[in-house]
């Protein structure tokens, strides 16, 4: 007798099975899910990047000409020489904070389109970047007022703080030294609590149409009883990245210098040291950028599939999505969409199972497996008992002739 297994895992109709997720399961597919479409998140996120950079980079340039080209004309230690100074200092900071700015918002379009692609990956469904647009154009403006908004409190946080500690200095300016550095050490536990919690804002704002408020309260609520599992999938990630982006530009360096001591062996810069130079910086920094764009894809796909797994396990959206899958399955069109039907139920709060459940594990509203028969074959069943004798004290060999009463 041939024995199969007595339980069957949850179905996987797209790139996580519909179940609660476990820490392994969301850290390997944040890492593979870039493979199921690649040309638009990849493709996007990297042209996205790049145009983001040389912007960026050649308006600093040319303010940065424009403003501090006068101080060639000017006598330094005159008054108009430090007023120019300052004004050049100050027009190339606002210029870069607006510029970072920008680059911030482009930055939360590209993980917009990423959650997008990601939620329609969990369901078996792949779309071109403007049916993906399509679904984040109406919030689009809800993502870059959330950016903007943290942005605007880390700089003025960063700007009290600051200046406190500047006039702390003149007055005191060891004990300015000694709460600079426990500030600094505080602000690392804090951004890492701070950006756990807010890791599915993205999320909430693109899949449940969320205000950014409410967008913050669903994440602070999803990332209950999961803290620590997600600032391990968030802390990994950026560690892998980190270190990836430094081996691979430490080599540029290394190598570029020794081009230029070729190229220059007396060490006067000349028009080759210059342009080998360039080159080489250009070329790891395209590197860099590579793997900078590979994280945010990564670090955003991380954070949709925590988003999924916290709505699995509070609201059973692992119900919604199994019953949208078997109604597309069977033919039905213009279905509601899973992400928008039950948002906030309340629903028992569900772990993983160490261990097969009596029945086997099933996709949720299917009936368990049957049990497993035994691969070793059974005893028969034991006979029947024989009648018991009959309750008048004749014995039971007495017989009479069927019709002898009627002859009697």
């Amino acid at each position: 007798m041939t024995a199969y297994p007595s339980w069957t895992p949850a179905p996987r109709p797209g790139i996580i099975p519909l179940q609660p997720l476990g820490f392994g399961t969301i850290l390997g597919r944040s890492f593979a899910a870039l493979r199921q479409n690649p040309k638009v998140l990849l493709g996007f996120a990297l042209v996205v990047q790049t145009v983001s950079l040389l912007v960026v980079t050649a308006a600093l340039v040319a303010v940065g000409f424009a403003t501090f080209g006068r101080l060639a004309t000017l006598q330094p230690g005159t008054d108009e020489f430090e007023a120019v100074l300052a004004g050049s200092i100050a027009i190339s900071g606002a210029t870069g904070l607006v510029l970072s700015l920008a680059a911030g918002a482009l930055g939360v379009i590209v993980q917009g389109i990423v959650v997008s692609e990601v939620a329609q990956s969990v369901l078996a469904e792949k779309h071109t970047l403007g049916v993906l647009w399509g679904r984040v154009k109406p919030v689009a403006w809800r993502l870059i007022g959330y950016t903007a908004l943290v942005s605007l409190i880390v700089l003025a946080v960063l700007g009290v703080l600051v200046t406190g500690i500047v006039v702390l200095a003149f007055a005191a300016a060891p004990v300015a030294v000694g709460l600079a550095i426990l500030l600094v050490l505080a602000a690392i536990p804090l951004s890492l609590w701070l950006s756990t919690k807010l890791l599915l804002v993205p999320s909430a704002i693109v899949l449940e149409r969320a205000s950014v408020f409410g967008a913050i309260a669903r994440s602070w609520h999803l990332t209950r009883g999961r803290f620590w599992s997600t600032l391990g999938i968030v802390v990994i990630i950026s560690l892998s990245f980190s270190l990836l982006a430094q081996v691979v530009s430490v080599p540029f360096s290394f190598l570029t210098g020794a081009v230029t001591a070729v190229i220059t062996p007396t060490g006067d810069p000349g028009p080759g040291e210059i342009i080998t130079l360039l080159l080489g910086t250009l070329i790891a920094q395209a590197f860099v950028t590579l793997i900078q764009t590979i994280a945010m894809i990564v670090q955003s796909t991380a954070g949709a599939l925590v988003y999924v797994d916290g709505r699995m396990r509070h609201e059973g959206l692992d119900l919604d999505l199994s019953s949208y899958v078997d109604r597309r399955d069977a033919g039905e069109r213009d279905l509601p969409d899973p992400y928008l039907q039950h948002v906030g139920r309340e629903m028992p709060q569900r772990r993983m199972p160490t261990s097969p459940p009596a029945g086997g594990w099933a996709a949720p509203g299917y009936p368990p497996a049957p049990p497993a028969p035994s691969a070793y074959p059974t005893a028969p069943p034991a006979p029947p008992a024989p009648p018991a004798p009959p309750a008048s004290g004749a014995s039971a060999t007495d017989w009479t002739a069927p019709g002898a009463d009627r002859g009697a």
